[in-house]
């Protein structure tokens, strides 16, 4: 555990140096959730209610999503693991007396944790003050979402961390990692809440682990009963069960991945 810990310190203190970058990134937050919350608003202003959501309900979504982007790395960015097993390095890594999955998932949730922070809340706030947001009105509520908040941050690992590891077979990642920054943020409801979406397309991608990045920790937020299982605990739930299957699916892939791993470049 206290390496588990030092590594998440490492990880903070990475993306802490960063903060002309994260400074930018708050910028560009709060613009696309303007511009986003603007659209929104003339698409309610045509219809009141869209499949259970009104408009300050996609206004709250837009700035979720938005405060949600850095901590669960819909966009990117990649884990250094997949340039590490392009180059060889990720030799090094297996030598450490430390489960490669354990390793980076430690680190990552530093960088989760430091762009949650200093991103994501300067962010909501920044939508907070220009719009009227829904909040949570107890504290019930408030410890769901942050419970969903958490879960989609070890979903987003997760699901980078497979990309990852598809280097020990393909030796390159950046294909993956091309189509997985656009299929996540059109799947996840971080582009557009998937109540906008037809109600078949909808169910379909609601299934999906990205759903569970964006879409069910916002409507645990915001209350709604449209989530898997009709409330919070069928949203939890739904979203344990991708992090059990995805974590899982990692540690199997590691498993096998470590009998073949491939040396390159010296």
């Amino acid at each position: 555990m206290r390496v588990h810990l030092a590594v998440f310190a490492c990880g903070l203190r990475r993306y802490s140096t960063y903060r002309a970058a994260t400074a930018a990134g708050v910028f560009v937050n709060v613009v696309f959730g303007l511009i986003n919350a603007m659209v929104l608003l003339a698409v309610f202003a045509a219809q009141p209610r869209i499949n259970g959501y009104g408009a300050a309900d996609a206004v709250t979504q837009v700035f979720l999503a938005q405060a949600l982007i850095g901590p669960v790395a819909v966009f990117g960015p990649p884990l250094d693991l997949g340039e590490r097993v392009r180059s060889g390095e990720v030799a090094v890594d297996l030598l450490r007396p430390v489960h490669l999955m354990l390793w980076w998932l430690a680190h990552d949730l530093g960088r989760a944790a430091f762009n949650l922070v200093f991103r994501g809340v300067p962010t909501f706030i920044a939508g907070l003050a220009v719009f009227s947001l829904v909040l949570p009105r107890d504290p019930v509520r408030w410890a769901a979402a942050a419970a969903a908040f958490a879960l989609a941050v070890l979903i987003g690992f997760a699901l980078r961390y497979l990309y990852a590891l598809l280097g020990f077979w393909l030796m390159d990642t950046r294909g993956v990692n091309a189509v997985a920054w656009l299929l996540g943020p059109a799947c996840s409801g971080m582009l557009l809440p998937l109540v906008l979406f037809p109600d078949g397309l909808a169910s379909v991608l609601r299934l999906l682990p990205w759903a569970a990045l964006v879409q069910v920790p916002v409507e645990i937020f915001l209350g709604k009963d449209t989530l898997p299982g009709g409330g919070a605990l069928g949203g939890l739930a739904h979203q344990a069960a991708w992090t059990a299957a995805l974590l899982g699916l990692g540690a199997l892939l590691t498993a096998r991945a470590t009998r073949r791993v491939v040396v390159q470049g010296g």
